[in-house]
This record gives C-alpha cells, sequence and structure tokens, in this order.
C-alpha cells in the first residue's frame, strides 16, 4: 500500500498526536483525583456527601460521553473565552478545548470513583483496626495503610480506565477539537484519500494505549514486589 502522502501531512499526524497526549495527560490526573475525592465521599459517614457522590457517579455513568461534551460545549465556551493557540500545524481553540477537557475528566472521574471504591473495601477491616491501635488517626490511616494497599488492587481497572480514555479523547474531534482524529479527517479531506489516514490513526492510538499498558504493567509488578496475599 502507498503511503507517500505521509511524507506532505505528516505534521498533521504529529501534531494531532501531540493534543491527544495532551488532552489524555490532563484527564487521567483530572479523573483520577475527582475519582479519589468522590470514592471517599461515597464511603463517608456523612449522609449529604454519600448523596452527592451517588448522583454525580450516576448521572456521569449513566449518559453517553459524547452527550456530556456536547452539554459541556454548549454551557462553558462562551463562558471561557480563551485563545486560539497553535500545536504544531494545528490551531487549537482552548476555549473549546477546555469544556472537552472538563467533561472527559468529569466522565472519568465518576467510573474512577468506583474503582477505587471497589478496591478500598477489599482491603481488610482489621488493618484499619492494626492503624487505630497503632495511633494513626482516620486521615492518617486512609492516606498511609488503606489507599497504598487499595491502589495495588485497583491498578488493573485503573489502568483500563486510562487506555479507554486515550481512544475516547477522540470523542472532541466533534466539537472541533484537532486531535489525532480530526487530524486524520482533515489529511483525508486535503489529500483525498479516503482510508489511508484512518488506518495512520488507528495505529498511533494502537502504539499509545500499547504503550499506556506495557507502563502499567511495570508499575503493577513494582507494586506487587515482595507482596504476598
Amino acid at each position: 500500500m502507498d503511503y507517500s502522502f505521509l511524507s506532505t501531512y505528516y505534521n498533521y499526524f504529529i501534531s494531532g498526536t501531540l493534543v491527544t497526549l495532551i488532552v489524555s495527560f490532563i484527564t487521567i490526573i483530572l479523573g483520577t483525583i475527582l475519582g479519589v475525592v468522590f470514592a471517599l465521599m461515597k464511603l463517608s459517614s456523612v449522609r449529604p456527601l454519600r448523596w452527592l457522590a451517588n448522583i454525580y457517579i450516576e448521572v456521569f455513568r449513566g449518559t453517553p460521553m459524547l452527550v456530556q461534551i456536547l452539554i459541556s460545549i454548549g454551557l462553558l465556551h462562551k463562558v471561557f473565552n480563551l485563545p486560539t493557540v497553535p500545536i504544531g500545524v494545528l490551531d487549537i481553540d482552548f476555549g473549546r478545548l477546555l469544556p472537552g477537557i472538563i467533561a472527559l475528566s468529569l466522565n472519568s472521574g465518576a467510573y474512577v470513583a468506583e474503582i477505587v471504591r471497589a478496591g478500598i473495601n477489599a482491603v481488610e477491616v482489621g488493618q484499619s483496626e492494626a492503624a487505630g491501635s497503632l495511633g494513626l488517626r482516620p486521615v492518617q490511616t486512609m492516606r498511609y495503610v488503606i489507599l497504598p494497599q487499595a491502589m495495588r488492587n485497583i491498578l488493573p481497572s485503573l489502568g483500563n480506565e486510562f487506555i479507554v480514555l486515550i481512544k475516547d479523547s477522540s470523542l472532541l474531534s466533534t466539537i472541533g477539537i484537532y486531535e489525532l482524529m480530526n487530524s486524520a479527517q482533515i489529511v483525508i479531506t486535503s489529500s483525498f484519500i479516503p482510508m489511508k489516514p484512518l488506518y495512520v490513526a488507528a495505529s498511533i492510538y494502537f502504539i499509545l494505549t500499547f504503550a499506556t499498558s506495557q507502563v502499567l504493567k511495570i508499575w503493577e509488578k513494582k507494586l506487587g514486589k515482595g507482596y504476598r496475599r
């Protein structure tokens, strides 16, 4: 198959991949923070916090991400009066990008919250009791005893969520964000080559997700070293 068009349009794929990486990295961080916070809220003994966490989780898990992105851009696009910034050969409208990142982060946070909650519940109750007997306060127990063990338990599921998030960033193309998928569509329109740019984009997505899964496997082995159930 002839991929000579890459010599002309490779910059679009590089720039689109860079935008996808930026979006994925920010969203993973924000989604993880939100997930941990709402997981702790759901496990809290304070009833209003539990209600708020349940509403958030059920709403964002129960509605399509694409709908959430479109609602976010509709509500927030005029709120964020941000400039358009060039990234490589692409012009990125940050007034559109930021609402997209917010929608992706909120959606990811809902799934991460359930993953973290399940991981915390999987830690033996005796661990909390032992920490209390050593004089640790509840916050210290959660930070130094429960969460490190929960992280070891949830890392495979958390890794899957990260991989899904990288792929789902392609949905931002629907609101005019020039990430990898939209870059491929630009190449299709400019070169009149219908499928090959999509093959290139699919290959790049595979490389990104495969590399992420390998890094997470290494991290998982490192966390599990010397640990026996």
